[in-house]
């Protein structure tokens, strides 16, 4: 286990524990989150926790051509039920995403702290957003980090039934055409594995995060 001192630095990923934890302390400044992520590290943490940073041994990702779009999703994109945006309301989605309770939920990992240094991404062009709309409010979305060949999905909301998955289908167009290499959703859930998703070895991610698309 490594404890992070002020220095901008990570140990190997081949580092990490049985869990996936990586390492200990820190801080969340604009360069250390921009080198996590390019390192294939992120932080994942709960409120009065030191900041912990996870590199897990099974990576939960989409390649893009295996997403699953069921007939009923179909059906409520051809009724045109949602407006959907990208980047126009980042600090709204994010605060969804930590206000929004899920099945099974007592808290949210993304404390204020989070919220304040992706928004900083945000303004430098790094963390982007997935607004939906329904008659003119927000009631999904989805946030993430844009590393160029790889998005790193980082959490979604729902305020109305399949919001959510609107963001993430849509999202997942944008990123074909513009010929990304997967969408990284760090860890399994079984939503995400009905969309598509798939856990691969954390060496075969690191050869694609790398330049590397097999």
């Amino acid at each position: 286990m490594y404890y992070l001192t002020k220095d901008l630095f990570f140990p190997p990923v081949s580092h990490a524990n049985r869990d996936g934890i990586l390492a200990i302390g820190g801080d969340l400044l604009p360069e250390r989150l921009q080198l996590a992520y390019r390192s294939g590290i992120f932080p994942w943490f709960n409120e009065g926790e030191p900041i912990i940073w996870w590199s897990p041994n099974l990576r939960m990702v989409l390649f893009l051509d295996e997403l699953i779009v069921s007939k009923s999703m179909r059906n409520i994109f051809n009724r045109n039920i949602f407006k959907v945006t990208f980047n126009q309301n980042f600090r709204d989605v994010i605060s969804n995403c930590q206000q929004v309770k899920r099945d099974g939920q007592t808290e949210t990992w993304i404390t204020n702290e989070m919220i304040e240094a992706y928004c900083k991404l945000h303004e430098l062009g790094i963390a982007k957003s997935v607004e939906v709309w329904q008659n003119n409010q927000l009631v999904g979305g989805l946030y993430g980090i844009d590393l160029g060949h790889i998005f790193c999905g980082e959490s979604m909301f729902s305020l109305v039934s399949n919001a959510s998955k609107v963001a993430f289908i849509e999202l997942v167009g944008q990123l074909k055409i513009e010929n990304y290499s997967l969408l990284d959703c760090q860890v399994y859930n079984g939503h995400l594995e009905s969309l598509g998703c798939r856990e691969i070895e954390r060496a075969v991610f690191m050869e694609i995060l790398n330049g590397n698309k097999g």
